[in-house]
């Protein structure tokens, strides 16, 4: 049995994401919240709410206990990229990519 949750379009490119989700990576619930409290990351915010999200999800929908969760996976994939153009010297211009996230996280019980 597990529980998981979603986050699409998060507006925060997926390297940074990928660097908080190793930290929490098969970690149990708990300390994985205080981790993501603690770290002076901006993809931290984000990512705690979608923890939040998959353990209200593992309780309500699936039964499951809350103290006997753990992390199980977390990823996160490219999303949609938005091209944007930033004015340069002498009439150039130049690309901007404003880059997006799609997050996974999957939680499941301790035997």
């Amino acid at each position: 049995m597990e529980a998981r949750a979603y986050l699409k379009y998060a507006r925060i490119a997926p390297r940074k994401v990928q660097i908080v989700l190793d930290l929490i990576r098969n970690k149990p619930t708990k300390l994985a919240l205080a981790i993501l409290k603690h770290t002076p990351k901006a993809a931290c915010e984000p990512v705690e709410k979608l923890l939040k999200s998959a353990i209200a999800n593992a309780e309500n929908n699936h039964n499951m206990d809350v103290n006997n969760l753990y992390v199980a996976e977390c990823f996160v994939g490219e999303g949609p990229t938005l091209k944007r153009v930033r004015p340069r010297a002498q009439g150039r211009a130049f690309r901007v990519f404003k880059r997006t996230s799609n997050i996974t996280i999957v939680l499941k019980e301790k035997e």
